[in-house]
């Protein structure tokens, strides 16, 4: 198995906010640059599948495995003889929240998919996290 976290700390956004860009998996396409669509046509919950579409890769199933509303979500990529988690946690602070993905890989193949695929993912943590935030923000200045 390996994993790694990326954290960042935010004081100008709630909670409610970033949950309400991170469940509604249909717009991520306007805030992460590396995907081309996600698209979930059920309610976001435990059990829920979406199809994930990155630039320049196929179409592919993720599921939904752990929703704590406002809180927590992680989901799963099954790979050839590997799965894949990504934890996105809220973690609220007496001034601020804490906004932490953690990519999880195991599996007899972990190592190999940790070459191809994860380590990529992870070093984009930070820029995804940025575009996250700026998607909560843009997001609140638009008229209701």
């Amino acid at each position: 198995m390996w994993q790694q976290s990326y954290s960042q700390m935010v004081s100008d956004v709630t909670v409610e906010e970033v949950w309400n860009v991170w469940t509604d998996v249909n717009q991520w396409h306007t805030w992460q640059d590396d995907i081309e669509f996600a698209r979930l046509d059920v309610n976001f919950k435990v059990g829920s599948v979406f199809k994930f579409k990155p630039k320049g890769a196929p179409t592919f199933s993720i599921e939904i495995t752990e929703v704590v509303e406002n809180s927590l979500f992680t989901d799963l990529t099954k790979l050839p003889l590997a799965k894949m988690y990504d934890k996105h946690e809220i973690i609220s602070h007496a001034d601020c929240i804490e906004l932490k993905s953690t990519i999880r890989i195991c599996g007899p193949l972990a190592f190999l998919w940790k070459r191809l695929i994860a380590k990529g993912i992870v070093e984009s943590l930070p820029t995804q996290t940025e575009n996250l935030l700026k998607k909560v923000r843009d997001v609140r200045k638009q008229p209701f």
